[in-house]
């Protein structure tokens, strides 16, 4: 068996995972809703809970950008260049995951 099969033969930390994704969750829910509590006078042509996409979508995206972030811990080893370049690889997928979910929550609403 080889080192690479060694890696992925290992179990998942799920707490450690479940983490991951509260954190990128929670991180794009208080952006979205910093951003959001700034409409003080919605356009009268969007639907009446026109807010509630936004709420759900960005934070799913932050979520999804969290477990990308645990997995390329996991696959990473600690102490190693790969580990510095895994975690700038990280954030960098996170803010694009945490744009495009903005994009496509306020689609037709704030984004227009």
């Amino acid at each position: 068996m080889t080192a690479q099969n060694n890696l992925f033969a290992q179990p998942i930390n799920t707490a450690a995972l479940i983490k991951h994704i509260l954190i990128g969750g929670g991180i794009a829910l208080l952006l979205i809703s910093l951003f959001l509590l700034g409409v003080d006078n919605p356009n009268p042509a969007w639907p009446k809970y026109w807010w509630i996409r936004p709420m759900l979508v960005v934070p799913f995206a932050g979520a999804v950008g969290g477990a990308f972030s645990y997995y390329m811990d996991y696959i990473t080893k600690p102490g190693t260049t790969a580990k510095v370049l895994a975690v700038i690889v990280s954030i960098i997928v996170y803010i694009i995951g945490l744009w495009m979910g903005s994009v496509l929550g306020l689609d037709g609403t704030l984004w227009n």
